[in-house]
């Protein structure tokens, strides 16, 4: 099982809905983030059209998850159940290794919790059979949630439905993310650190 995102690059309007929501729902306090969006650009392409996409950041959920083989009490984990990478508060030791070893930087320190926090695909909604917070707030409908090894999940369906030269990830490092990002040529050129 693989619990991730696909994001539509080519639908997402960058109007931080997603970001919000996932504080919202998270409560995640001021100055501190467990989705970011960062605005890809403008640059200019080789017709001389300026290009500008937003590319929304968070847990990659990675295959091979740096953060779980550094942590040395358990406290990062994959949930044998929903396959998903998450944190153990009662465990985090607050050594911050994982941080340091998160190729992408979402990982967060809580100083009220007094430990490492991130995205955690909004576990609470998912187990209840709805979507994370950030896919029922994209109001551009550029956000899937689901089990990319079930062909008839969403984000199955929409990285099928998608040229595979117009399937991105974030730079993979041997982690292996399974985000995947939309992204065709006609509206920009991928700069998000394909390898």
């Amino acid at each position: 099982m693989r619990n991730t995102l696909v994001i539509d690059l080519d639908r997402c309007i960058g109007c931080y809905s997603c970001a919000v929501a996932c504080k919202t729902e998270n409560d995640i306090p001021l100055g501190t983030y467990w989705s970011k969006v960062v605005e890809m650009g403008p640059t200019v392409n080789d017709r001389g059209k300026k290009e500008t996409y937003w590319l929304p950041v968070q847990c990659q959920q990675c295959e091979n998850a740096p953060c779980v083989h550094v942590c040395p009490t358990g406290a990062s984990y994959r949930d044998k159940e929903s396959g998903i990478v998450l944190i153990d508060k009662e465990k985090c030791i607050g050594c911050k290794y994982c941080m340091m070893a998160c190729p992408y930087g979402v990982r967060t320190w809580s100083e009220t919790e007094q430990c490492v926090e991130k995205c955690t695909l909004c576990g609470q909604r998912t187990a209840a059979g709805d979507e994370p917070a950030c896919v029922a707030a994209c109001c551009a409908e550029a956000r899937f949630y689901g089990d990319l090894d079930d062909p008839s999940s969403d984000v199955a369906r929409a990285v099928a439905a998608t040229d595979p030269e117009s399937v991105h990830e974030l730079m993979n490092v041997g982690n292996n993310p399974t985000t995947a990002y939309l992204l065709s040529k006609s509206v920009a050129v991928w700069k998000g650190g394909d390898n």
